[in-house]
């Protein structure tokens, strides 16, 4: 028997789906198209931006709420790294203008969670490890394919080759960058 809702056992239940979505980070939410056609749960979470990582999944059932397209199948031949710069760089726009975003595949499993994960690398200063960890503890069905973990390992080394900010919002230098711990935001 599996466990049901208020921990009871229910007998011969399947597992549950898992929910729509789920809060990666403040302002940064992963889930499946369902959550995207829902326009109550979108207005719940204050989501301005959707990016809908598919080239067949419709778009935000919500006005007011853009859409961000990056038209790759979950496919480990696909380049995913090639959207992952734009895409990131939307995503932190729509969240320093107050927003939230909501990323999206079909399935909510491995396009975008690997978006999410190099969201975090990129905008929240994080190691492949740990934005990976991030996404997987809100979203345990959260599981890139093997080409996309590639390419995110490729992302993680060119982050890390980057030029640093300082405290001071100056480059600091090449390679400084541990990745341990979120940078701090000017």
């Amino acid at each position: 028997m599996r466990p049901g809702p208020a921990g009871r056992d229910l007998p011969g239940a399947a597992s549950p789906a898992p929910p729509p979505f789920a809060r990666v980070a403040p302002s940064l939410f992963l889930g499946s198209a369902r959550a995207a056609a829902s326009p109550a749960l979108l207005a719940r979470a204050g989501v301005t931006l959707c990016v809908n990582v598919s080239r067949q999944q419709p778009g935000p059932a919500a006005p007011g709420v853009a859409e961000l397209r990056v038209p790759v199948l979950d496919d480990p031949a696909e380049d995913l790294l090639a959207h992952l710069e734009p895409t990131c760089a939307a995503m932190e726009a729509a969240v320093r203008a107050g927003g939230a975003c909501l990323v999206y595949c079909k399935n909510g499993r491995s396009r975008s969670a690997a978006v999410c994960t190099a969201y975090l690398m990129r905008h929240r200063g994080l190691s492949l490890a740990r934005a990976f960890q991030a996404v997987k503890s809100a979203r345990p069905v959260a599981e890139p394919n093997p080409g996309f973990w590639s390419q995110l390992q490729q992302y993680e080394a060119t982050l890390q080759s980057l030029p640093q900010p300082s405290p001071t919002g100056e480059p600091s230098g090449q390679g400084s960058r541990t990745g341990d711990e979120p940078q701090s935001e000017p």
